[in-house]
């Protein structure tokens, strides 16, 4: 991410973190027409199944380039093929899941990665318990192994579900290992160095958030 906290897209345009953050939805969205077999959406009709607004529709897509057509809408293929594209998702990713307690096998049995462009490749964990075993037809491999299986599996990214006491260390070796994407799981602040993007899921703190809401609501503070 640049300091102005824009990314830039294949196109060479700076993209808000904020657009970049809303574009996974949009692309939901545009994939549950298809299946509905939509071939064009209103900018409304879009947005209503985003959960934004017209206009922060409209001026998200503006950063991607020129799309939709006045009193026609958006095709919705055409639309969805330059989203996966501005998103890197063009190719397929190859993923590892590191800590392999429930957390992580609850993550291993996912069925939504492929329809998404990931592929889960590779699965480690230090518990010797655990280590050998099968899941979803991918054997849990030992964390001292993780150099190789990086380079076997060409792995792009990496899902931290380790314990929080062991999540810097499993970080460090997943760094170590050439890997500059991580989704981490674990609810501490984790250090990486500046080539490296983290992507941190806290339920905790998600929780606490709606905590705040509800009693502001309570309080007719919303």
């Amino acid at each position: 991410m640049s300091p102005t906290g824009k990314n830039a897209d294949p196109t060479g345009n700076q993209v808000p973190a904020a657009t970049v953050a809303r574009l996974p939805t949009y692309l939901r969205a545009l994939h549950l027409l298809i299946e509905r077999g939509v071939g064009t959406s209103s900018s409304s009709g879009l947005a209503e199944l985003s959960g934004v607004s017209s206009a922060q529709l409209r001026k998200d897509l503006s950063f991607l380039g020129s799309f939709g057509t006045r009193g026609v809408g958006y095709n919705v293929e055409a639309l969805a093929e330059s989203m996966n594209r501005v998103l890197g998702l063009a190719t397929e990713h190859r993923v590892m899941i590191v800590g392999m307690g429930n957390l992580g096998q609850a993550l291993a049995d996912y069925r939504g990665y492929d329809s998404r462009g990931f592929k889960v490749v590779a699965l480690l964990d230090n518990n010797d318990g655990v280590i050998g075993k099968d899941v979803r037809g991918i054997v849990v491999e030992a964390m001292a192994d993780i150099d190789a299986v990086v380079e076997r599996e060409r792995v792009s990214f990496a899902i931290v579900a380790t314990p929080a006491r062991s999540a810097q260390d499993a970080v460090d070796a997943i760094v170590q290992a050439g890997v500059r994407g991580i989704l981490s799981f674990a609810p501490i602040s984790l250090q990486v160095p500046d080539d490296v993007d983290v992507q941190a899921v806290d339920v905790g703190s998600e929780l606490q958030i709606l905590a705040f809401h509800k009693q502001a609501r309570e309080m007719g503070m919303a």
